[in-house]
């Protein structure tokens, strides 16, 4: 069944890229780059002491290629259990604003270490920012590529699903992440749960119609750079779509509350997200 979906998914994949809901990240998510500058002015992906934590079990990690986009090796950052008995669950992690840096990988071990083979992909393709202008300008940069982008998450997807033989496959992501993890269930019909956390919303219903994935969202009451009214919008044209759809908005916390690396942790957030995600996860993929 899996190979039957890649194989309709790569089929059909230039048609999707033609479609309104691919071409609408480029200039929303502009706009949404300056909110978020402004969000983290003051921020550095800087590892704090809540950044320790260790996966559950012991996992092993090794960087693949996972796709070529126009003849350049895109590599990405894979872990899994060392104890793993036959073929995973699969994830596809979805890199903050930041790029695919040391607290993306950390995340993507303790995910590995939830059971699953989860690949962190590489959107910005071996760039990483460490200050908020290098981030706000990698991201924009990268959203004059939509469908480049596009290929890349697909070429993640395949490679789970084809080289890794995952019988099923979700994708997380954070912050710019979090809202290429919804672009995903948007536009890849296979995949079989989605998590975004405080990415752009998309308000239009005809792009959301395709959404087929059980989908978690997660956001901050003070998030500046996603103004609650789009939140709540956002939510009730899912419920009046009839999606499979759970939307989680936490008093109080800011953007970026479940990074441990930057100066909006909230401990609290960052806990029971992590719960509502690795259970949504858990019923679907397993």
């Amino acid at each position: 069944m899996r190979q039957l979906e890649l194989s309709i998914l790569a089929a059909g994949f230039a048609v999707l890229l033609a479609s309104p809901s691919i071409a609408a990240p480029a200039a929303a998510g502009h706009d949404h780059a300056d909110r978020m500058a402004d969000e983290h002015k003051d921020d550095q992906p800087v590892p704090s002491p809540a950044s320790a934590v260790e996966p559950r079990q012991a996992v092993k990690t090794e960087e693949v290629t996972y796709t070529t986009l126009e003849g350049k090796a895109v590599k990405g950052y894979l872990a899994r259990p060392e104890k793993a008995a036959g073929p995973l669950p699969g994830l596809l992690v979805l890199h903050e604003w930041w790029g695919l840096n040391d607290n993306v990988k950390a995340m993507t071990r303790r995910l590995a270490g939830e059971g699953y083979q989860a690949l962190a992909l590489d959107l910005y393709e071996g760039k990483v920012a460490g200050k908020p202008d290098e981030a706000k300008a990698l991201m924009e940069d990268s959203l004059t590529r939509i469908p480049r982008l596009m290929n890349n998450i697909r070429g993640g997807y395949s490679y789970v699903g084809e080289n890794l033989k995952a019988p099923k496959v979700g994708v997380i992501g954070w912050c710019y992440g979090g809202g290429w993890s919804l672009e995903t269930a948007m536009n890849i019909p296979g995949i079989d749960a989605a998590v975004m956390y405080y990415g752009r919303v998309v308000l239009d219903p005809e792009e959301l119609k395709p959404i087929e994935a059980p989908l978690l969202g997660l956001f901050g009451e003070a998030d500046k750079s996603l103004p609650l009214e789009s939140i709540k919008a956002f939510e009730a044209e899912l419920k009046g779509l009839g999606k499979d759809a759970t939307i989680v908005i936490y008093p109080g916390a800011d953007h970026a509350f479940a990074n441990p690396s930057g100066g909006n942790y909230d401990p609290v957030a960052a806990e029971d997200s992590w719960k509502r995600t690795t259970g949504h996860f858990a019923q679907l993929l397993k």
